[in-house]
């Protein structure tokens, strides 16, 4: 079985989320977001889940402190990589925001990056994470225009992948 790995971005409700769940009526996939653990600690803290501007920068800014500190996310990729290629997923999607993240991810773990797009949402600037996501050369791109649209492109994309 072919294994994928497929880092995903796009600006918050682009339909990231949508088209993972869209991929996975085509392909056995395992779902992974590279903020995860930092959600933990930030609820530990007293984050209600919201995300709003301020809670976005929060996440952001706490992120960036626990990469510096121990390369936290990176590491839980790692884990996740390793329970994955012994799965019978055949696609992990990773979702990281930052570029040079999504860079260095792309290289250890020999991936593709994706972006989902949608037209209409404003860029998200009040935070480093967000306001990069476009500071990225991605090998896919995917133009989310109706929920019809956006699954159809799913299962293109979970059969282009089989075909590779």
């Amino acid at each position: 079985m072919k294994k994928n790995i497929i880092i995903i971005n796009g600006t918050g409700g682009s339909g990231k989320d949508t088209f993972v769940e869209f991929v996975s009526k085509y392909s056995k996939v395992m779902n992974f977001s590279s903020v995860d653990k930092v959600k933990e600690i930030a609820k530990i803290v007293g984050w209600d889940g919201s995300k709003e501007e301020k809670d976005r920068k929060f996440l952001s800014d706490l992120k960036k402190l626990t990469t510096e500190y121990n390369d936290m996310s990176f590491n839980s990729i790692k884990e996740t990589v390793k329970k994955f290629k012994k799965s019978e997923d055949e696609i992990l999607f990773i979702h990281i925001r930052e570029p040079e993240e999504i860079e260095r991810a792309v290289k250890t773990f020999k991936g593709k990056a994706l972006l989902v797009k949608r037209e209409g949402l404003e860029n998200i600037t009040s935070n480093y994470s967000d306001a990069n996501v476009e500071n990225y050369e991605y090998d896919f791109y995917i133009q989310n225009t109706t929920l019809e649209d956006l699954e159809k492109k799913a299962k293109e994309f979970s059969e282009k992948l089989k075909e590779d």
